[in-house]
């Protein structure tokens, strides 16, 4: 499928209101109701739109941690990669995960409910033997920028 200025306005708009009634978005992007939805049911099958969330304040909850961890495995080749993944992913408090370049593999991010707890999650995964060469973790200390969305309009221009 590709996309043209009206689905990527469509998607546009849906990451920043999932609530927003199909009426509602079909003014915003100047398409009748029954159009705006077929795309939107076409966008839906196709993978582009994945589903819809709310938006947690985390701070309103009560006292958390968010920690950014580097991870280096001891050998690079691909049953490590698929073992210690298979760990990772069991992990609820990691809540990203993502293969980089540079001088480490991975780059992992935890919400947690303390020090005490990621220190677990960490002394666990040492434990479990899944391939951890070395780890270095920065603590976040304050995030005054978090955008929950792409610039879509920016990345495609049909």
């Amino acid at each position: 499928m590709k996309l043209d200025r009206i689905d990527i306005k469509i998607l546009h708009v849906l990451q920043q209101n999932g609530r927003m009634t199909n009426v509602e978005l079909s003014e915003v992007v100047n398409l009748s109701p029954s159009p705006c939805l077929m795309r939107v049911k076409k966008l839906q099958s196709e993978g582009y739109i994945e589903g819809y969330s709310a938006q947690i304040n985390v701070g309103k909850l009560g006292q958390t941690l968010t920690v950014f961890t580097e991870v280096t495995l001891k050998n690079h080749r691909q049953i490590d990669f698929t073992r210690f993944l298979a760990a990772v992913e069991k992990i609820d408090q990691l809540i990203e995960c993502h293969v980089v370049s540079g001088g480490y593999d991975y780059l992992l991010k935890f919400v947690t409910s303390g020090i005490g707890e990621y220190q677990e999650i960490m002394e666990r995964l040492v434990e479990l033997d899944v391939g951890i060469d070395k780890y270095f973790s920065f603590v976040v200390l304050k995030s005054p920028v978090v955008k929950g969305r792409l610039p879509l309009t920016n990345l495609f221009r049909p």
